[in-house]
């Protein structure tokens, strides 16, 4: 059976001269959840990007539910992106709308083009974001403007905007990177019941070790654009962990290396 995601012998090259990513194979089934982890620079935001075109490969290929990313332009790529949702560090939502309408954009990808501009969502539409706030703890913050929210809801209101898309695979980038412990265990709770839930694949790039034991039934080690290690938390070994780091476990902490901590892009 095809993997719904696959990664044949992938390249990415910046042109800085940075080999972001060098020969990245793997493949993602239904349903796993997998944390990628690795320390600043090591590719894990630019294997996310690969995924949905955000950034264009270099060499090799991804193949998203069958369909070759690359080979993909305007609609055909358009409706192979609604299949992948996005969720992000700083949220990326439109602070000045209400909350509702900030998870409705989860649906603008199935719209046509007018009526995407005039926000003409269905009922149906509107009933499903409704009962995916209330699953989320959000029903009460509906018509708030997403401003108003703390760090933590912001958050949940994009796990709903990416959920109403109906996506068979999730990416999170860094996800609870700018949350404080207990929101970001309420958001790794929440990501890992909803995509169980509905058997969505789902891919989170962490720097918390400790989160990916946790909550990871498949690990992904990146270090300087190679795959290092990929099996379960079980067998991330401490010797593993220093290939992976440069460091031991000991010298990592909460939020990663120290010089993780400013990282806000990785690009490489």
């Amino acid at each position: 059976m095809e993997p719904l995601l696959r990664f044949d012998n992938v390249t990415k090259n910046y042109p800085n001269g940075v080999h972001a990513l060098q020969g990245i194979n793997l493949t993602v089934s239904e349903g796993e959840f997998i944390s990628v982890i690795g320390p600043s620079g090591s590719g894990k935001s630019t294997l996310l990007r690969a995924i949905n075109a955000l950034i264009p490969i270099s060499g090799g290929a991804v193949l998203l539910d069958g369909q070759k990313v690359s080979d993909q332009h305007g609609q055909n790529l358009r409706a192979l992106r609604r299949k992948v949702g996005m969720i992000f560090q700083n949220y990326n939502l439109v602070y000045s709308l209400s909350v509702l309408q900030n998870v409705l954009h989860g649906r603008l990808g199935y719209m046509p083009g007018v009526k995407g501009i005039l926000g003409l969502y269905s009922e149906e539409d509107k009933r499903q974001a409704l009962d995916l706030l209330e699953e989320l703890g959000l029903q009460d913050f509906a018509y708030n403007r997403a401003s108003d929210l703390s760090g933590g809801q912001k958050q949940r209101v994009g796990i709903a905007r990416a959920i109403m898309q109906q996506p068979k695979l999730l990416l999170c980038d860094e996800p609870i990177a700018s949350l404080d412990p207990s929101s970001a265990k309420t958001i790794m709770d929440l990501l890992r019941s909803m995509t169980a839930k509905r058997n969505i694949a789902c891919l989170v790039n962490l720097h918390q070790l400790d989160v990916a034991l946790q909550y990871s039934t498949r690990i992904i080690g990146l270090s300087k654009g190679r795959i290092v290690f990929d099996g379960p938390p079980s067998a991330l070994t401490e010797d593993v962990i220093e290939r992976i780091y440069g460091t031991s476990r000991e010298n990592l902490m909460m939020g990663g290396n120290a010089h993780d901590r400013t990282d806000s892009a990785d690009c490489a």
